[in-house]
């Protein structure tokens, strides 16, 4: 199906928009997607950016490998046969290393016997897809995998103590009061409640929110920190937002607890 399709897919773009799962633009759920077979990453990376999600394509194992370490995905898509570095290895890898060991895994493979499909998911994948494969049925495994290991990142509203952020709305509450931000103070506050307690450095934040093309100093991150402190505490309420020195920022995991 997926090399005779591609043309149809690529051209359905309507029904795509309008499945029922959607994200929430820059702070959209990540899929990396390592595939070296050119037409069928296109078809997926279309697919998936139709659904809402940042996609990131990368053709070769060791190169992925590189970028994994970097800035860990939501979700992976990964093909066993790879050049550089196979994806039972990179998938093996990912499990024995703290910060990737629950990141889930889609493996996409030509190997449909059950012997084969047993090694992938022992090696630590969470799905197993044989190829050819119905891309609407691995948009479906796709959304259920995400909403299994990351529903913050899917839910329509977070909540944190008396904090509330309702993403279709856009709309953000503190207690019974209304509090009004700027679209980038809006992101900021969406990305550290998705990961309470989650250190982000100033690069890191700046590569999640804002667009990597422009020339911005990570100084402009302590600018916009200092914007959503101001709109969020009001005298003595307390600033859910703990600066680590050195570090960076993050929503204080305790805040809202006894």
């Amino acid at each position: 199906m997926i090399q005779s399709d591609l043309h149809e897919h690529l051209s359905s773009g309507d029904a795509a928009r309008n499945a029922a799962f959607r994200t929430s633009g820059v702070n959209a759920p990540r899929v990396m997607i390592v595939e070296d077979e050119t037409s069928l990453a296109m078809l997926l990376a279309y697919n998936l950016e139709a659904e809402g999600y940042q996609v990131e394509r990368i053709e070769r194992g060791d190169e992925a490998e590189l970028r994994l370490r970097e800035s860990p995905p939501d979700l992976l898509v990964l093909d066993w046969m790879l050049p550089g570095a196979s994806g039972l290895e990179i998938c093996r890898r990912l499990r024995a290393r703290d910060a990737t060991r629950s990141l889930p895994v889609i493996m996409l493979t030509a190997r449909g016997e059950e012997s084969e499909r047993v090694r992938g998911l022992s090696t630590g994948a969470d799905d197993y897809v044989v190829k050819p494969f119905s891309v609407p049925e691995l948009m479906a495994r796709v959304r259920s995998l995400l909403r299994r290991a990351r529903p913050e990142r899917i839910a329509g509203r977070l909540v944190c103590g008396d904090i509330s952020l309702d993403r279709e709305t856009r709309r953000v509450r503190r207690g019974e009061r209304d509090i009004h931000l700027g679209p980038t103070e809006f992101r900021l506050l969406e990305y550290l409640m998705e990961k309470p307690g989650r250190v982000f450095s100033r690069s890191q934040l700046l590569d999640a929110l804002w667009d990597l093309a422009a020339e911005i100093d990570e100084r402009t991150v302590d600018v916009h920190v200092g914007r959503l402190r101001k709109a969020i505490v009001r005298g003595r309420e307390r600033d859910p937002i703990r600066t680590v020195r050195g570090s960076g920022y993050s929503l204080d995991e305790t805040f809202g607890k006894a």
